[in-house]
């Protein structure tokens, strides 16, 4: 990421299916307080990539407050079985979302970046086919 980037810490729901106490997402400063995210969460549920989120700096790290503008992103996150993401099924399932407009990171899970510009429906609509070539547990998304 930017040299100009910092890292926010958002506390995660206890005893979620992931076990992660917390999650840091790159953000850009645009004042001492307000930040706009630049990734898409993996975890962080109600945020998403470009939201302007409030944090607070402490000794030892900034942490998320609240969110103060929707970026218009949706975050769709994809638990893969198989992580061959150049698996032949990955490639064209994936390519009908990238269609769409919409981007992943390859984390603990596949965090699928959709924005504001992309139809949500088809998109929704191309997750749900792909599932169902490539073999996914059933897709969790969030729109923010």
């Amino acid at each position: 990421m930017g040299a100009n980037l910092v890292r926010i810490v958002f506390f995660l729901e206890p005893g979620a299916w992931h076990g992660n106490a917390t999650e840091r997402l790159w953000a850009e400063p645009l004042s001492a307080a307000r930040f706009r995210l630049r990734n898409a969460p993996f975890y962080a549920f109600g945020v998403s990539n470009e939201d302007i989120v409030l944090a607070k700096e402490t000794e030892a790290q900034v942490q998320f407050t609240s969110v103060v503008f929707r970026g218009g992103h949706s975050t769709y996150r994809l638990r893969l079985e198989n992580r061959d993401l150049k698996a032949p099924s990955f490639v064209r399932a994936w390519a009908a979302v990238q269609e769409l407009g919409c981007s992943y990171e390859e984390g603990p899970v596949i965090a699928v970046d959709v924005p504001p510009s992309a139809d949500i429906h088809a998109v929704y609509d191309a997750l749900s086919a792909g599932e169902a070539a490539v073999g996914l547990p059933r897709f969790r998304g969030q729109e923010g």
